[in-house]
């Protein structure tokens, strides 16, 4: 359950002053919606490498860069500043751990990139630690804080699509094969299910809940990376959902949610869609646009800055039991289709 911060409840108007972790392509983006958000700070960044961090804190105005020394991470010294309130995580996936765990045990509240750790195991230790520690702790899951989001859900609960019986949901591209990018690389966690599958999973798991068993299928290339998957989801009383995520074929990339009185449809990409088509059973399509001045995460940061503003450890949209249980459905899924990675290693010793 949510509970009070380590400092408790800030003031609705106090600035909090955010870190930002590795400077790769999604740090740019979610930072350029950070730059919009209300009293927050772009403080300090870190990198591996002194030019990244100096050309990152440059171009999005930072007052500090950190980067890694011969005896410490860039992170470890940004972790150390006590000026930063609140840091965002947007390393590679098999980093995400050991990185949120020092922010954690240096106090600082965190925003972790999807997905939120390698395995189950890494993501209840976390949160245990947050927990211990009193910080707020959230995966940037920001499908879920979208407004067409919140209206799909909003929707489902008021019946007019009567009571969701299935979901089907894709998001794939033909991604050129390269063993350097982290898409490919399997000690970076790379692959479609792990980097793919959190969206599809998003809208079956709001619409459906959590299922009672999942079947995955799929296809690893010769590098042990999946590289197409196709997830059943499966509830009682025939309800189910199927789900795929792929780097080798394009797909409308778009959620349905089939229910007894009708239907609702995301438009693409199902990860940040701007409009809603709903149906009911006289055939008739009304269409509902959404329309946002930022790429869209400035809802996930707007919603983890109200959090640590009212003194609480986790996000009533994005709650710790949620990312686990998804981290659990991945591990099922990956012990089916054979994947695995260095991180696993880990879970023994949890």
């Amino acid at each position: 359950m949510p509970g009070s911060g380590a400092g408790g409840p800030v003031a609705a108007d106090r600035t909090l002053r955010w870190g930002v972790v590795a400077t790769g392509r999604i740090a740019h983006r979610v930072t350029r919606d950070l730059a919009c958000l209300e009293n927050a700070e772009l403080y300090a960044v870190s990198s591996r490498s002194a030019a990244s961090a100096k050309a990152f804190a440059e171009q999005h105005g930072f007052a500090v860069a950190y980067h890694d020394s011969p005896s410490e991470t860039g992170y470890h010294r940004l972790f150390a500043d006590p000026r930063v309130d609140v840091v965002y995580v947007a390393t590679p996936h098999a980093q995400h751990y050991e990185v949120v765990r020092a922010a954690l045990e240096a106090g600082k509240h965190v925003l972790c990139e999807k997905p939120f750790t390698i395995n189950a195991g890494e993501a209840r230790e976390l949160v245990k630690l947050a927990g211990v520690r009193g910080l707020f702790l959230m995966e940037a899951v920001w499908t879920r804080f979208l407004p067409a989001t919140r209206r799909a859900m909003e929707l489902l609960r008021s019946g007019e699509i009567g009571t969701a019986r299935w979901v089907q949901a894709d998001l794939g591209f033909p991604a050129a094969y390269d063993p350097a990018d982290r898409l490919w690389d399997r000690a970076a966690g790379g692959g479609a299910l792990l980097d793919l599958a959190v969206y599809p999973l998003t809208w079956a798991t709001a619409a459906l809940g959590f299922p009672a068993g999942i079947t995955a299928k799929g296809h690893l290339n010769q590098d042990g990376v999946d590289v197409h998957n196709t997830l059943t989801l499966e509830y009682p009383d025939g309800v189910a959902a199927q789900l795929t995520s792929s780097l080798q074929a394009a797909g409308p990339g778009t959620a349905t949610i089939g229910g007894t009185a009708g239907w609702i449809r995301t438009g693409s990409p199902l990860y940040n869609p701007r409009t809603l088509e709903i149906c009911g059973l006289d055939g008739h399509i009304r269409v509902e646009e959404f329309h946002e001045d930022t790429e869209g995460f400035i809802h996930e940061l707007r919603e983890t800055a109200r959090c640590i503003r009212a003194g609480l450890q986790e996000s009533p949209l994005m709650p710790w039991h949620h990312t686990v249980q998804v981290m659990q459905l991945l591990d099922q899924a990956r012990e089916q289709l054979g994947l695995h990675y260095a991180n696993d290693a880990r879970v023994a010793a949890f």
